[in-house]
Formats: structure tokens, C-alpha cells, sequence
């Protein structure tokens, strides 16, 4: 009881350290700082609520497995865009998750900091996660036009671009989750006998894919949404065809939106509504997916 009675005392001075701060200026801080936040999450749910109203009509199958029709807008559906998205999701998992990954684990834990390129190379990774995306579609243009690829508007393009784009945040959010891990893990690793190679693979990657595959998916939810670097590599808006490979075209989810919202007619504008909170939905997966994985797999130290 006594020991109880100790913790308890503790606790409840901490807690008093804690709000013993109740100034004017403190407490309207405290209060602005909550305004914003119920503001910037009540403007959020307006917004998807209005939307979802707005859509309701048309939240049946034919959204889901009917192309775009401008004959029949009361039927046109999305089923190009949402395969199409789908497809440039996986093309770029595959090329930008382990190539982020590799470079993330040699720039932590092999390279030389004291080397001048590394410097360099640490300075533009912070640069490169803010610049705009519109540029990256122009580098994924250059990049496939030097691959001998000259058609416009296939899944490949598409998969280079929003790959470049997430590439900077995958090898960040990788550097801190490897980063996290406990230097005590690595040096028992060693001291045991195995080599560099051996700890990183062994211990340190395993001990560090919550961190990674949250910020992974997080990379690639952020892409399923853009639009302007496929506007740039030429994807096209009305497209009536499943892709199959990755030298087909293809037509991705958020700029069928935006080709069905420039239509005049009412029908396209609900259309429309209804293809947001599918997309809304896709990225909500997406997200879920990565706070399952980091609660599913975090480790405390």
C-alpha cells in the first residue's frame, strides 16, 4: 500500500507539473490550437459528407465495372480508371519500394557520412521530398524517352513518374525507421561474429518494417491520388479498355474525375461525386493498411 501510495503521489505531481502552466497566453494558445483542429477536421467531414450526398444515386455496379460513356451519363461508370490506377500502383511498388529500401539501408548504415557526395546526396533527399510533382512526370518523360520508349501514356510512364515522386519519402521514412532501431542490437549482432551485411539483413531491416512499411504505404497512398504527373507523361482521359501489361495505355482513376467533372451535364457531376469516394476509399485502405501493419508489428525498447 505504502509503495502504491508513492506511485500515486507521483503521478498526481506530474500531472499538476504538467498543467500547472495556466497563463492568458497559454490557455488561448491551448485554445487556438484545438479551434484548429476541430475547424480543419469539421471542413473535412462537410466536404465528405456533401460529396457522398451528392454521389449517393450513382453508388451502384455499374460505377465500378461500366467504362466512361457520354452517350448514356446516367450509366457511365469508371471501371478504366480504378484498373488502371490499380495496375500503376503495382508497377510502382515494385520499382520504387526496394530500390528506396536499398538506398535507405546505404546511406544509414554503410555509407560514409564524412564524404562529401554522401553530404550532397543527404541535402537533395530533403529537397527532393518538396518539390512538385508536375516535375517529376517531366523527369519520368525524358527518363522513358532516353529507354527508347516514345508512345505516350502507358502504364510504364505512369509507374516511373509517381515512382520518382515517392522515391525521396520511402528512402526518409525508411532512414528514421531504421534509425530507431537500437544500436545495442547491432553491436550483440557483431560481437557475435557476423558481419555487417549479416546484422543489417538479419536484425536490423526485420526490426525496423513497421517503420517501413508505414511510411511505404503512406508514399503510395499519397500516389494513387495524383494526377499531374500523368497529365504530363500524356495519359490519356477516355480510355474504354483494361490494361494488360506495362506497355499498354492506361487511364488512371483521378483524371477520369477530373475529365467527367468538366462535362456540363448533371449526370457526369454526380458520376463524379460518387468516383471521389471511391477513390477517397482506396486511399482510406491504404492507410489502414499501414497503421494495421504498425500496430501489428511495433516493438518498444
Amino acid at each position: 500500500m505504502a509503495a502504491y501510495a508513492e506511485t500515486a503521489a507521483k503521478t498526481v505531481l506530474a500531472t499538476a507539473g504538467r498543467d500547472r502552466d495556466r497563463s492568458v497566453k497559454s490557455l488561448v494558445f491551448l485554445g487556438l490550437l484545438w479551434f484548429s483542429l476541430f475547424f480543419g477536421v469539421l471542413v473535412l467531414v462537410a466536404l465528405i459528407v456533401s460529396t457522398a450526398l451528392e454521389g449517393a444515386p450513382r453508388f451502384d455496379s455499374d460505377l465500378i465495372t461500366r467504362y466512361s460513356s457520354t452517350l448514356s451519363p446516367e450509366r457511365t461508370g469508371f471501371r478504366a480508371g480504378i484498373l488502371g490506377s490499380l495496375m500503376v500502383i503495382l508497377a510502382t511498388a515494385a520499382m520504387a519500394v526496394p530500390i528506396g529500401i536499398a538506398a535507405a539501408l546505404h546511406l544509414e548504415e554503410f555509407a560514409n557520412k564524412e564524404r562529401w557526395y554522401n553530404k550532397f546526396i543527404e541535402v537533395n533527399l530533403q529537397n527532393l521530398a518538396a518539390v512538385p510533382s508536375v516535375v517529376y512526370g517531366l523527369l519520368a518523360v525524358a527518363f522513358v524517352t532516353l529507354m527508347g520508349i516514345h508512345q505516350r501514356g502507358l502504364v510504364i510512364s505512369g509507374a516511373v513518374a509517381l515512382s520518382l515522386l515517392i522515391l525521396p519519402v520511402i528512402i526518409i521514412t525508411t532512414r528514421e525507421a531504421v534509425r530507431a532501431v537500437p544500436r545495442e542490437i547491432r553491436d550483440g549482432s557483431m560481437a557475435l561474429g557476423a558481419t555487417r551485411w549479416q546484422t543489417t539483413w538479419k536484425q536490423t531491416l526485420p526490426s525496423a518494417v513497421p517503420g517501413i512499411a508505414t511510411g511505404t504505404i503512406l508514399g503510395l497512398s499519397r500516389a494513387i491520388g495524383e494526377a499531374a504527373p500523368l497529365l504530363i507523361i500524356g495519359t490519356a482521359t477516355a480510355i474504354r479498355f483494361d490494361p494488360n501489361g506495362l506497355m499498354s495505355q492506361f487511364t488512371a482513376l483521378p483524371l477520369e474525375i477530373y475529365s467527367t467533372t468538366s462535362q456540363s451535364r448533371e449526370d457526369f457531376r454526380v458520376a463524379a461525386a460518387a468516383a471521389i469516394i471511391v477513390l477517397l476509399v482506396m486511399i482510406l485502405a491504404l492507410n489502414g493498411l499501414a497503421i494495421f501493419i504498425r500496430n501489428k508489428f511495433q516493438r518498444s525498447w
